[in-house]
């Protein structure tokens, strides 16, 4: 105990004094006198607060402060048989005050605790029992020498029984050190002589201070003694043993409690309670054996994966990378193929995430044979060709987006049928194949009305009408082509070239001319079945209709010649 310590301990017995002599203008007040009985208590003059608690009383018999007032001073005395009277009496007049029932309630205990429990108790007269009587007076009689007290026996400690150090620092917890501190300051004779500022000496504090420790530590024996905290003791270790091992119903109720608090907050845009939710059943759970959780490795693993959903969404990458990892080792020693599948699954989604797409790539792949539905493996194929499509491996991203679109169809998932089918389309885009770009993006704008998605349709209309325009100017540079090429035809620079010109124009004039023949013959034929069918009533029609035809040959034949 430090000097500032004992300073502030001065200042509030100054305060509660005063409050003690400000009290004195409203004697007889029943309010007043309960007051100053409480302050009378904290000085720990007991006696006088037991009377101001019954002066109180003396015109009211019911007056709940003043009872619930005599009952605390009976009970900081040790009297707690009496004490226990009144607080019955005051939870009669007043049993909605808690503070009644609470004094109940640790007087019986305080009463257990000194005498034990009256089952346990066996009465045998087996002597005279005079010699309580006698006790008894010799008792009184030491108690009026005691009340004697002369001005020169301030300086001198009250002559008490010699307690066991153990004893009495069980008795006084924390502040044994404070008792030793004071016993120390005793030895310092210029001390204990000198005086403070209000004209209080030394002395007179540390003596008042040591006083109070040992009352209390008299009280404390009388209200839990050595053996009842012994008991306490043991019977605080049988029950951290008996919460230890819990039984397999209550652990079970505990996890899946537990788990899914932690999914509701996770899914509740609440990912750091979550974290920390999980956190401490990880942590509780490491304390418990193999007995108690079978699948302790199991579970361990999973909150270290929910751990790393919540730090995903928190924005923590690396954490929640270490903590994937820390679910994948888990799971891979002790050989849980569905948990190294999830783990594997969410160690690609923190890759992909922080922009590593080719280790997302090759983790994401690992996991493929371990998919089991159609559904897990549609969104594992788009999500590796999302990756290869970041990588701009265009080929590879439109082949995953394929699987995943089949994977889709064998699903029947209209919405990851969408996914799909724009991802083969952007893929296509890069593979400079528009037109079947433009499919995609119209089938995938026909799911997106199925499903309505209006966002969806806004981004597939503004990437058709990219793609539109991408394929226009692609025919348009297609259609300037081949005069490009027929003027690279005719480089008249080279002998050879021209031979090769000459030769091509040769054989383009023979199938020409041969084609032309073939009409001729063609239209000959057909003008002789004519003349038949329709006899010589229509010969001079048919000459013309020939005519018409061969005229229309002619023309046909210069057209050609001129390309």
């Amino acid at each position: 105990m430090s000097w500032k310590h004992l300073h502030t301990l001065q200042n509030k017995m100054l305060k509660t004094t005063k409050k003690i002599k400000a009290l004195k203008l409203r004697a007889g007040d029943k309010h007043c006198l309960v007051a100053r009985s409480k302050c009378y208590l904290k000085l720990g003059d007991t006696e006088n607060s037991l009377k101001d608690a019954e002066a109180s009383l003396q015109n009211d018999k019911t007056f709940s402060k003043g009872l619930y007032q005599k009952a605390e001073t009976l009970y900081t005395m040790g009297d707690f048989e009496f004490a226990l009277v009144f607080y019955h009496r005051g939870y009669r007049l007043r049993p909605e005050l808690q503070k009644f029932r609470l004094g109940i309630e640790k007087s019986q205990e305080a009463i257990v605790n000194c005498v034990g429990s009256p089952s346990l108790v066996k009465l045998e007269n087996k002597e005279d029992l005079c010699f309580i009587s006698r006790q008894a007076e010799s008792k009184k009689a030491n108690q009026k020498l005691q009340n004697k007290v002369t001005m020169d026996q301030k300086w001198t400690r009250k002559q008490r029984p010699v307690r066991n150090p153990k004893t009495e620092r069980q008795l006084l917890g924390e502040l044994y050190a404070d008792k030793a501190y004071l016993e120390k300051l005793l030895k310092d004779e210029d001390l204990m002589e000198s005086s403070t500022k209000q004209g209080i000496k030394v002395a007179d504090l540390v003596l008042s201070g040591i006083s109070y420790l040992d009352t209390r530590s008299e009280f404390w024996q009388q209200q839990k003694p050595i053996y009842a905290r012994v008991r306490e003791r043991k019977l605080r270790q049988q029950r951290w043993i008996r919460d230890k091992k819990r039984k397999p119903a209550e652990v079970g109720r505990y996890i899946v409690k537990s788990m899914e608090d932690i999914d509701m907050l996770l899914t509740g845009d609440s990912p750091e309670e979550s974290c920390k939710k999980a956190e401490r059943v990880l942590k509780r759970i490491q304390g418990w054996s193999d007995d108690e959780v079978p699948n302790k490795n199991e579970l361990i693993g999973n909150l270290h994966s929910c751990i790393g959903n919540a730090q995903l969404e928190m924005g923590q990458m690396e954490a929640a990378l270490q903590s994937h990892k820390m679910d994948l080792e888990f799971a891979r020693q002790n050989d849980l193929r569905d948990a190294v599948s999830r783990a594997l699954g969410n160690v690609g989604r923190v890759y992909a995430r922080i922009g590593k797409f080719q280790q997302a790539i090759d983790t994401w792949e690992e996991k493929i044979p371990m998919a089991k539905s159609s559904l897990e493996k549609t969104w594992l194929f788009h999500e590796i060709g999302r990756c290869y499509l970041e990588l701009n491996e265009a080929g590879a991203a439109q082949n995953y987006g394929q699987k995943s679109l089949q994977s889709a169809d064998e699903e029947g998932d209209a919405e990851w049928q969408l996914h799909a089918t724009v991802l083969v389309a952007q893929a296509q885009v890069k593979l400079k194949d528009y037109r079947s770009a433009i499919m995609n993006f119209e089938k995938a704008l026909e799911k997106a009305k199925l499903i309505h998605n209006e966002a969806a349709q806004k981004a597939i209309i503004i990437a058709l009408d990219d793609v539109s325009k991408s394929f226009i100017e692609e025919l348009n540079k297609r259609r300037e082509e081949p005069t490009v090429y027929s003027l690279k035809d005719y480089d008249f620079s080279s002998e050879n070239t021209k031979d090769d010109d000459s030769e091509k124009f040769r054989e383009r004039e023979e199938s020409e001319q041969s084609a032309e023949n073939q009409d001729d013959e063609k239209q000959k034929e057909d003008a002789r079945n004519y003349k038949e069918e329709h006899g010589n009533s229509k010969e001079g029609g048919s000459e013309q209709e020939n005519k018409e035809k061969e005229s229309k040959g002619d023309e046909r034949r210069r057209d050609r010649k001129e390309k």
